[in-house]
């Protein structure tokens, strides 16, 4: 592949991780347009889809770690909440790896949406046993929709480093 780049941690873990936080934080200010507000995608879904698909890395989970104790703070939600469900998703994607790797654009997406499906719903019930109250259905849906519109951003990151490293071919 002409696009690959060389596998420097900061180029393939640390850019997007801050990309994602500042999009996160950017997303979650309070700025209305004709009276509705941002949708609040979960940015970090995508580095933490695409970086296990991407290698498997000592890193990178603890990257994912950090983004979802950043949102827990950011959203006030319990702490941990979200460092779960995106160490769920990034496990998931780890151990579907070989299955995933190389499939088409449409197929990807629906291994992204499956994946966002597995965040949102432990994150859901997380949240309901932990507030023993659950988040509005539709409020979770247009999440969902919004996160899932991101995976195009998921699959630049991997076309962009997938073959960087011939050892995890």
């Amino acid at each position: 592949m002409a696009g690959a780049r060389p596998l420097a941690p900061w180029r393939w873990i640390g850019v997007p991780l801050v990309q994602c936080l500042i999009l996160t934080v950017l997303f979650s200010l309070p700025f209305r347009l004709f009276g509705l507000a941002l949708p609040e995608p979960i940015f970090p879904m995508v580095p933490a889809f695409a970086w296990a698909i991407i290698r498997p890395s000592m890193l990178a989970p603890l990257a994912v770690l950090a983004m979802g104790l950043f949102l827990d703070i950011l959203w006030s939600a319990p702490m941990g909440l979200w460092a779960v469900s995106l160490l769920l998703v990034y496990g998931a994607a780890l151990i579907g790896r070989s299955i995933m790797a190389g499939q088409a654009f449409p197929v990807m997406w629906g291994w992204f949406a499956l994946a966002t499906g597995l965040a949102l719903g432990s994150a859901y019930l997380l949240s309901a046993v932990s507030a023993h109250a659950t988040a509005h259905p539709l409020a979770v849906a247009w999440q969902f929709l919004a996160t899932v519109i991101l995976f195009p951003f998921a699959h630049l990151l991997i076309d962009r480093f997938e073959d960087a490293d011939v050892r995890f071919r």
